[in-house]
């Protein structure tokens, strides 16, 4: 044991490399291990805290087909929850949308995707583990990267089953469970 003379005990930079996986690297590893993914959804509130209303993307998914989402991505190698986060709802609402995250970072739910589609939450492509987060916004959100825009309504309107339904992945369940969990603010 002892000293590691030589040897730099640093944490390797995620970055170094572009930060990215190739396509194929990242075909294997999702073929073969969970991912860990952060997801947002995006609120207006009053003075009084109470939610005006809940912000959902309009993107293009890998087929080219349109979907309404949430703000997600993967947490990256030596990257903390917090920094995933920031990252993706600065890529998917831009710069100026001033997320405003809390300073006990606590996820409302988890929600695992598998590619087996007979269960709950469903993606093709991999087995992923989403945390999921309610982040009330205070800036203008211009969608940035593959968001086309974003679309404003209110908890009623959220409601609706058709919206739900065009929520891609069974992602409907889980706006149902962050209004049932902002009824409860």
């Amino acid at each position: 044991m002892g000293h590691n003379r030589g040897m730099d005990l640093r944490t390797p930079d995620p970055e170094s490399d572009g930060g990215w996986l190739g396509e194929d690297d990242l075909a294997l590893i999702r073929r073969r291990t969970p991912i860990l993914y952060v997801e947002a959804i995006p609120v207006r509130v009053d003075a009084m805290g109470r939610v005006e209303h809940i912000g959902l993307l309009l993107r293009a998914n890998d087929d080219g087909m349109i979907a309404r989402s949430f703000v997600s991505g993967r947490v990256h190698y030596g990257e903390t929850v917090r920094g995933a986060l920031m990252r993706h709802l600065e890529k998917d609402l831009g710069a100026m949308a001033f997320p405003q995250l809390p300073a006990a970072l606590v996820p409302f739910t988890i929600a695992e995707f598998s590619p087996m589609p007979m269960t709950q939450f469903h993606d093709d492509r991999q087995h992923a583990v989403a945390l999921e987060f309610i982040v009330p916004v205070t800036g203008e959100c211009e969608p940035r990267q593959d968001a086309l825009e974003v679309t404003w309504v209110t908890p009623e309107e959220a409601k609706d089953p058709d919206l739900l339904d065009e929520l891609e992945g069974g992602r409907g369940k889980i706006l149902r469970a962050a209004i049932g969990h902002l009824l409860r603010w």
